[in-house]
């Protein structure tokens, strides 16, 4: 089966909201390479248009090219029963998210990159989720959306390695526990 690789930019207390945290070059250019490294990357809808942004955005500092070009060049599938791609290298994932997403994994390939904040609650419950990135910014945001809100029952984890980056930021990846996957 094709791994699922899921990251999210997290606050220490738990905030996913994509405006909480603070980016910077280092950031940008990690998650650019988790990307790159993946066939392709599933969106749910909110996540997917929030992502539009770098589509068409222009102006952006030189740093944040690297990551609009691998964005804009990666294949993207859509988990919506609401919205149709229009272009954008991207395919809608229809009918049962789990089981669109269960069937995915089961074609040749290699590895899925996975964002957002419901689609991915979804698919831990489902025990579909391979391995979990949190980039940990050093920010207290005190309020949510929180990580895994609503998650039926704990994951269980085991930590298999970080990524320091100088401001502070930890991008710590985990698989599942034994017994879970």
């Amino acid at each position: 089966m094709r791994p699922l690789r899921y990251s999210i930019n997290v606050s220490l207390d738990g905030c996913v909201d994509h405006m909480a945290g603070n980016p910077d070059e280092a950031t940008h250019h990690h998650a650019a390479q988790n990307i790159a490294g993946a066939d392709a990357i599933i969106l749910g809808r909110t996540t997917f248009e929030l992502m539009e942004f770098w589509r068409t955005a222009t102006d952006l500092p030189p740093w944040m090219l690297p990551f609009q070009e691998t964005m804009n060049a990666a294949k993207k599938y859509l988990v919506s029963s609401t919205r149709e791609p229009d272009g954008w290298n991207t395919e809608v994932l229809s009918g049962d998210p789990v089981e669109a997403i269960r069937r995915l994994k089961e074609q040749p390939g290699g590895p899925l990159a996975l964002g957002g904040v419901t689609l991915p609650r979804a698919l831990a419950d489902a025990g579909l989720i391979d391995e979990y990135e949190f980039v940990v910014f050093p920010t207290v945001v005190g309020h949510g959306p929180w990580l895994f809100e609503g998650l039926a029952e704990p994951l269980d984890l085991k930590h298999v390695g970080t990524t320091e980056f100088a401001s502070g930021t930890r991008a710590e990846r985990y698989v599942p526990a034994a017994g879970r996957s």
